[in-house]
């Protein structure tokens, strides 16, 4: 299990790097036949508290949040394993993106696993809305606060 963790968490980070050094500035802005949330493949830093390093490996060494096309990962203060959630839809909105989620089952009945989803009013479904070219929000998520910016590489 911490295998796959790992190579999940290298993928990210690889294709962050890559993205982050190609210079055009593409990888920030929507694909017109790509997915909706292409502009934010990569990992990122802050939402749980203000980001202050955004270059190099200090960001991409503990991004927060790491989006890919199927995964949404997140970290949490109090364990070391970042949550996955499985991609079902991301619809483009004006300002960002709407993502539903793959449905997460139970732990308890009634009640879903602790840390599964980012502190807003529906686990299963996570708004992002672009505040700059490298900052977003995830408006009323209790859990990420404040923005989140892009990590970059120097």
């Amino acid at each position: 299990m911490h295998e796959m963790r790992r190579w999940a968490l290298l993928l990210g980070l690889g294709l962050a790097l890559s993205t982050a050094s190609s210079g055009s500035g593409e990888a920030q802005q929507p694909a017109q036949s790509g997915p909706p949330h292409a502009w934010l493949y990569g990992t990122w830093t802050g939402g749980i508290f203000p980001a202050t390093e955004t270059e190099g490996a200090a960001c991409f060494g503990q991004p927060t949040v790491i989006f890919t096309r199927d995964v949404v990962m997140r970290s949490s203060p109090l364990d070391v394993a970042y949550r996955q959630r499985l991609v079902e839809t991301a619809t483009a909105t004006p300002n960002g993106v709407d993502f539903r989620l793959v449905p997460v089952g139970p732990a308890q009945p009634g009640r879903a696993p602790l840390g599964v989803g980012f502190g807003c009013a529906d686990v299963n479904t996570l708004r992002v809305e672009r505040r700059g070219e490298n900052e977003i929000v995830f408006p009323d998520c209790a859990e990420f606060p404040s923005p989140l910016k892009r990590c970059v590489s120097r």
